[in-house]
């Protein structure tokens, strides 16, 4: 966009995907700013699963998902739950989710989201340096079944990932207890992914960069953005908070707000809040090793600097709706099922919203209606494994240079 000009480029977003977007950027010489009310990584990346991993490549949306869900919206304690009183205006993203699902669409999914999440662990190492050993841990994941016909109802997952050339091995209940001894005798199947792993604490992952991208001369901004100046296809200046901010470049990388943004900038993008929760528990022993994901109650249980993180569910109902206590309750109950030694309390418990497109693809590029405006969201539960990529791609196509991925499956205009 800017082949040969350093820029002056504002950045809407401290989480994961807007400090990796500051991080590359500056890394080519351009000056940064990033604004954002809250620190760095205190939002969404905060409580995140910290699962990363490439074979992270299967959308929510699949074929059989409207049966599937319509057993589930009805149950408070299932993986997603809609608040009808948010139906109506969630309903307009949810025809297009289940859209999303028609197995023509879900190879090019999987596909993108291969590329996408294949490189996460080297990019975060290129970001983290010598903090990488202790963040990033590369221990494989396993996706457990409680039965045979649990494991044959998965047989999608299977194929794309094969098709995809992921890495796996099938493991039967010895394998499974000999891996993670901790865990009960629920589960009679597993795969083993060995190429993923996880991050032991995502918001010190987001803080170390962001430390980083301050040495170098990046501002943090404790500011909200409101609106934008705009002039002829170009944005002029931030309207935050704080007052009118001049800028040459804005990334728009603000999460489950981006929607609202990016209606400022006159773009019509289907995003929506996937609520998500976490409960900490004192960790098992022994400690397991690797995160862990029981797909029937479609959550991920990941071993932490400071005990075990249960995060999951999916919720639907705004941006503005209080946590809902009973569904963060319910996952420390899951949690005690599959691990029977853990008998404490929650050590701490945390709703976060996960910015989530229709087909699960993020939206990575130019803006279609300026020449200076680069969008970065929508990247639902996968934000952490395809932060460090999405920074890497933006930065490429502000460079005008070839960029590391096609960026063509994440444009704006494609819904």
């Amino acid at each position: 966009m800017r082949e040969g000009a350093l820029a002056n480029i504002a950045i809407v977003g401290a989480g994961v995907i807007g400090i990796s977007c500051a991080a590359f950027l500056q890394r080519d010489g351009h000056s940064v700013t990033i604004y954002d009310p809250l620190p760095p990584g205190e939002g969404c990346s905060f409580g995140n699963a910290g699962s990363i991993g490439p074979g992270s490549v299967v959308p929510l949306s699949t074929p059989g998902i409207v049966r599937q869900a319509v057993s589930w919206i009805t149950d408070p304690d299932s993986p997603l739950w809609i608040d009808w009183r948010y139906l109506p205006r969630a309903l307009p993203w949810l025809v297009k989710f289940i859209a999303a699902g028609a197995r023509p669409r879900i190879d090019g999914i999987a596909k993108a989201l291969r590329l996408l999440h294949a490189d996460s662990f080297k990019h975060y190492r290129t970001l983290l340096g010598v903090d990488a050993g202790n963040l990033l841990h590369v221990s494989g994941q396993l996706y457990l079944y409680e039965s045979d016909a649990a494991f044959a109802k998965d047989a999608l997952g299977r194929e794309l990932r094969a098709s995809l050339g992921i890495r796996s091995e099938i493991l039967g209940p010895d394998e499974i207890r000999e891996l993670e001894p901790s865990l009960g005798p629920r589960f009679a199947k597993a795969i083993y992914l060995p190429d993923s792993g996880h991050c032991s604490n995502p918001h010190r992952l987001v803080a170390t960069i962001a430390e980083d991208v301050a040495r170098n001369g990046g501002r943090f901004v404790r500011a909200s953005v409101r609106d934008f100046e705009q002039d002829a296809g170009q944005v002029r200046a931030l309207v935050t908070d704080a007052g009118r901010i001049p800028c040459d470049m804005v990334v728009v990388a603000a999460g489950a707000w981006s929607q609202r943004l990016a209606g400022r900038l006159g773009l019509r993008i289907p995003l929506e809040s996937l609520r998500g929760y976490h409960v900490m528990l004192p960790m098992p022993t022994p400690a397991p090793s690797r995160p862990l994901y029981p797909l029937a109650a479609k959550i991920m249980m990941t071993p932490m600097e400071h005990g075990l993180r249960i995060a999951g569910t999916a919720e639907i109902a705004g941006l503005d709706a209080p946590m809902n206590e009973r569904r963060a309750a319910a996952l420390g109950k899951i949690a005690k099922r599959y691990f029977p030694g853990i008998t404490g309390e929650p050590i701490s418990v945390w709703m976060g919203h996960r910015p989530a497109t229709p087909d699960s693809l993020p939206v990575i590029g130019p803006s279609p209606l300026h020449g200076n405006v680069l969008l970065a969201f929508g990247h639902g539960q996968t934000g952490l494994i395809g932060g460090s990529t999405t920074g890497l791609l933006v930065s490429d196509l502000v460079a005008s240079r070839k960029p590391t991925i096609d960026p063509y499956p994440y444009r704006a205009n494609r819904f």
